[in-house]
C-alpha cells in the first residue's frame, strides 16, 4: 500500500485542444514510470466502445496501455488487478449508478485508499471521487441507489465551475447560488469549484491546486474565496465537519 494519490481534473477537453491535451503532462508526472497499464471506466457515456477508443489512443500516445472495464467479464476483478484507475467524464448519475450496479464502490475505495494505486478522474470521474454527487451539473437521467459516492476525499467538487457572465441577460440561477442552496442544508461538506483547465492533486494528506485557471472555495456559512494555481488545499482533507461553523 501507500498514501492515496488522486488527480481530479475539472474537464477532459479545453477549448482549442484535444482530449486530455491540456493536462497530459500532469498525467505523465502523476502516473510516472511504474504504471504500465491504466484501467479505464467509461460508464459515464452511453457508447462505451467509442469512449474507450478515444481514451486508449490518448494513453497509448503517452506510453501507457489501457484496459476498459466494460470489456471485462468481471469488473470487480479488473479493479482488484488494476495498477491505476481513470474514470472519464459524461453523465455523473449514469456513472454512479453503473458503479453501484457492478458493486465497484467498495472495490475502488479499497484499491485507492488501502492499496495506494493512483486514481484519476475527469469531470464526472472527479465528481464520484468526492463525498457525494449532490454538486454535479448533470441531469438525473437515471436513478442511482444513493447520491453517496466514493468518498476518496471528505469534500465535494463542482467541475466546470462557471462565474456569472455580467454581460448576459439570462436570469437563471448562477452556479454560486446553487452551491449556496446546497449549503443551506445541514452537515454539508465544503465544495471546491474547479474552473475549466484546473485540477486538484492529492498525495497522502497534501492537496495542491494545479492547472491554468483558479478555483472558488465554498464553506458552509462563509463567503466564498478565490484561489490561484499552486494553492495548498491540504486543510480540506481533514474532517470537513470541523470546517463548518
Amino acid at each position: 500500500g501507500g498514501p492515496r494519490r488522486l488527480l481530479l481534473i475539472s474537464n477532459s477537453t479545453l477549448h482549442g485542444g484535444g482530449y486530455l491535451g491540456h493536462c497530459q503532462q500532469h498525467i505523465q508526472s502523476f502516473l510516472g514510470q511504474k504504471v504500465k497499464r491504466v484501467l479505464f471506466i467509461p460508464y459515464a457515456l452511453h457508447d462505451r466502445d467509442a469512449y474507450a477508443r478515444t481514451a486508449r489512443e490518448k494513453f497509448e500516445s503517452l506510453g501507457y496501455g489501457l484496459d476498459s472495464i466494460h470489456e471485462s467479464c468481471d469488473p470487480a476483478e479488473a479493479v482488484r488487478k488494476s495498477e491505476a484507475i481513470f474514470i472519464g467524464g459524461g453523465n455523473t448519475f449514469r456513472l454512479l449508478k453503473a458503479l453501484y450496479d457492478n458493486s465497484l464502490i467498495h472495490e475502488i475505495r479499497k484499491r485507492v485508499l488501502e492499496d495506494g494505486i493512483p486514481y484519476m478522474g475527469s469531470s464526472a470521474g472527479t465528481n464520484v471521487a468526492t463525498v457525494s454527487i449532490n454538486t454535479t451539473n448533470d441531469m438525473p437521467i437515471v436513478y442511482p441507489p444513493s447520491l453517496q459516492a466514493l468518498g476518496l476525499v471528505p469534500f465535494n467538487i463542482n467541475p466546470h465551475y462557471l462565474d456569472p457572465d455580467v454581460k448576459r441577460t439570462h436570469m437563471g440561477e448562477t452556479r454560486e447560488e446553487r452551491i449556496r442552496q446546497y449549503h443551506e442544508e445541514p452537515n454539508t461538506p465544503p465544495v471546491l469549484g474547479l474552473r475549466e483547465g484546473t485540477m486538484l492533486l492529492v498525495e497522502g494528506d497534501k492537496a495542491t491546486l494545479q492547472g491554468v485557471t483558479g478555483a472558488r472555495l465554498f464553506l458552509r456559512g462563509k463567503k466564498p474565496t478565490e484561489h490561484e494555481p499552486g494553492t495548498d488545499f491540504s486543510f480540506l482533507l481533514t474532517d470537513s465537519n470541523s470546517l463548518n461553523p
